[in-house]
């Protein structure tokens, strides 16, 4: 089984909520917001990568716009593999806490 990891799994469905602004920037800004954690943006270029080469995501270069001094952004979208990987580790998360009572961090 090819199960994502965490990470993967942030940045698959921050590009999902992201649509077509899904470049590293905001995934980046997403996943920080999100998590509560600072997190350094180097460490989203390698799973990227990985998605790409996996299958899970598309990528593409935008047009290149003054605001950035004439560079191109990498826009990433999902595709029908990445998508279907979202659904299993979501599947994979209710079966894993099925069952398990609450607990509080009280509790020892």
């Amino acid at each position: 089984m090819n199960i994502l990891t965490r990470t993967e799994e942030l940045i698959l469905l921050s590009i999902w909520r992201l649509q077509d602004n899904a470049y590293c920037i905001p995934i980046h800004e997403l996943i920080e917001k999100l998590t509560g954690e600072k997190i350094l943006l180097g460490s989203i270029y390698m799973p990227l990568d990985r998605l790409v080469k996996r299958g899970m995501l598309n990528s593409f270069l935008s047009e290149s716009t003054p605001e950035r001094g004439g560079r191109h952004k990498r826009i990433y979208s999902l595709t029908n593999k990445g998508k279907e990987s979202l659904n299993r580790i979501n599947e994979l998360n209710s079966q894993v806490w099925e069952g398990i009572p609450k607990f509080s961090l009280d509790e020892k």
